[in-house]
């Protein structure tokens, strides 16, 4: 008996590398992923491939470390999130002068195109606008459809923290929405 449980000992740390993942496979899986994290948390357009590098650098390092303890999605989303915040705290340090946010044209395209440029835009400038610790929220629970308690654990707060963030997020939404609607009104009748 303890001879089977000394060789089952034996093989458990084995076993636990054995499931790490490899990373291309999650750099393959989960490159869009933290691009879209990193780039609606407000890291500066120039900026966003260097702090996705940094991010996957980071999970290359200790991936062997990760102990399944959350999803790996969350556990990548925790090293975005804090990634993103050092880079945005790097560059008010600098106090660099903001770079042209202008990726995408604003000029009207063809049909979807457009639509869907402008949508983005629109998103992008609500997130701005909105308080920090709504918006992380707001990024991961709506834009990124992570659970509550996913994303409690990630920003270490009380799940009910998130839903009051997340009810709040979503009410100054529905406000930026309204003035548009308005915006666009008007300008159709001038």
């Amino acid at each position: 008996m303890t001879a089977d449980l000394s060789r089952v000992l034996a093989l458990a740390p084995e076993q636990s590398r054995a499931s790490v993942p490899e990373f291309t496979e999650v750099f393959r899986q989960h490159f869009d992923f933290v691009w879209r994290t990193i780039r609606s948390l407000g890291v500066a357009d120039a900026l966003v491939d260097d702090a996705v590098q940094e991010v996957f650098i980071c999970v290359h390092r200790r991936l062997p470390d990760f102990e399944r303890r959350s999803a790996l999605k969350t556990w990548i989303y925790s090293i975005a999130y804090h990634t993103a915040q050092n880079f945005r705290r790097s560059a008010r340090r600098r106090e660099a002068s903001e770079l042209d946010d202008e990726m995408v044209s604003r000029e009207p395209g063809p049909g979807e195109r457009a639509a869907g440029a402008e949508a983005g835009r629109f998103v992008l400038e609500f997130l701005e606008r909105l308080p920090r610790d709504r918006r992380d929220v707001f990024v991961l629970c709506v834009l990124e459809d992570l659970s509550a308690p996913d994303v409690a654990q990630i920003l270490q707060v009380k799940l009910n923290t998130v839903y009051s963030r997340l009810r709040l997020a979503r009410v100054d939404f529905r406000a930026a929405l309204e003035r548009l609607e308005k915006s666009d009104r008007r300008t159709e009748n001038t």
